[in-house]
């Protein structure tokens, strides 16, 4: 009777028509990495150095977006939100610091308020200033909503939460856009430093000067990728620290695994919430500052791409997973990379989407997803 009952339950599973999506996911996913590869090695061999600066390129890229998806992949670990006003904090962190930079000087403040002030020592602690502002004022705004428009709907059913985080988002982008706010305009970013660049040929390592161009078959590497890389490497390593070894962390687990529970232990399952949303903010504005560092030119538009691959990143990584977000995020920056630098630039949202497409049909769960029970 029980092998009966197993060989129907496995007959039924094969018949499921998400079972014969997935083979034709993995059919077109081997299609598709067999095509890749067809296009990127013939430029491998080639040109190996612009191979190389482009994998680099993909790589800050990936490193950004990292950032900004750890916020999707912490709050939909805890309250299984899909928060879309993500990708809008990482907009105002960008907006914060370049007015931090280019109307108050802050990223010199101790130069001018202590005249002899070492300007390199000056510079350092005045950039910290103004990127731990614009943290400040993410985390600030994001907790606002968290309270003011999330809350409330705690009980609610998730499409009304996630309907509310898509309007908050849109409220965040048009109301940026007034004039007497953000502006809709696009505005050239005043980089709190300058750009320093190296290249890296068969004779070493060797700083480009102001107008000299690389030699041919040189990789250059900037001040600005270092940075980045850097600091987003910090970023995971202090939330792995955070969600692991802190009593914080376990409440947050803990939250996440079963409130009615985490509530009855004690915790304060309302604080918990904040305070993940109040991290990711930290992060996303962190995220927009470095973008804008990067790639310096802002608007109020700015945070919605970065943010939806963001979101895709944490999809493919498996979203709810610290080290997912991470790996599915120097994936997504690579692919768009190589998608500019060997295909064509505007396909590289059309990729982004397709590798959602391509992963909701062959592991819904992502790379470091575990599959879940649905309860009868």
């Amino acid at each position: 009777m029980q092998q009966a009952s197993v060989s129907k339950q496995s007959s039924y599973t094969a018949r499921r028509p998400g079972a014969r999506l997935a083979w034709i996911g993995k059919a077109f996913l081997a299609l598709l990495a067999l095509g890749v590869l067809y296009i990127l090695i013939p430029h491998l061999i080639n040109t190996p150095s612009l191979f190389i600066q482009i994998v680099l390129s993909g790589l800050q890229l990936g490193f950004v977006y990292a950032m900004i998806a750890l916020g999707y992949t912490m709050v939909y670990g805890i309250v299984k939100l899909i928060n879309f006003a993500h990708g809008d904090v990482f907009m105002v962190g960008a907006f914060i610091s370049y007015y931090l930079v280019a109307r108050f000087q802050l990223h010199m403040w101790p130069a001018l308020a202590f005249p002899g002030f070492p300007t390199g020592l000056s510079l350092l602690i005045g950039t910290l200033t103004v990127m731990v502002i614009a943290m400040a004022v993410c985390v600030a705004m994001a907790v606002t909503i968290e309270r003011v428009a999330y809350k409330p709907l705690r009980d609610a059913p998730r499409i009304a939460a996630l309907i509310t985080a898509i309007g908050v988002s849109f409220f965040l982008e048009f109301f940026g856009a007034l004039y007497f706010v953000f502006s809709g305009r696009f505005i050239p970013y005043q980089r709190p430093f300058d750009v320093v660049t190296w290249y890296v040929n068969l004779s070493g390592i060797h700083r480009l000067q102001a107008g000299q161009t690389p030699p041919s078959g040189a990789v250059t590497i900037s001040n600005i990728f270092l940075i980045i890389v850097a600091t987003s490497i910090i970023v995971q390593l202090l939330l792995q620290y955070l969600v692991r070894r802190t009593k914080l962390g376990k409440s947050m687990r803990a939250t996440s695994f079963d409130k009615p529970t985490a509530r009855l232990m004690g915790i304060n399952v309302d604080q918990v919430i904040s305070f993940t949303f109040a991290i990711g903010a930290a992060f996303a504005g962190l995220g927009g500052m470095l973008y804008a560092v990067a790639y310096p030119s802002i608007w109020t538009q700015l945070g919605i791409l970065p943010g939806l691959k963001a979101f895709v990143a944490a999809v493919l990584g498996g979203i709810g997973s610290i080290p997912g977000a991470f790996v599915g995020a120097l994936i997504m920056g690579q692919a768009e990379a190589l998608t500019m630098g060997f295909i064509s630039t505007p396909m590289r949202d059309a990729v982004a989407f397709t590798i959602l497409i391509l992963v909701l049909l062959v592991r819904p769960t992502g790379i470091f997803g575990e599959p879940t029970q649905e309860k009868a």
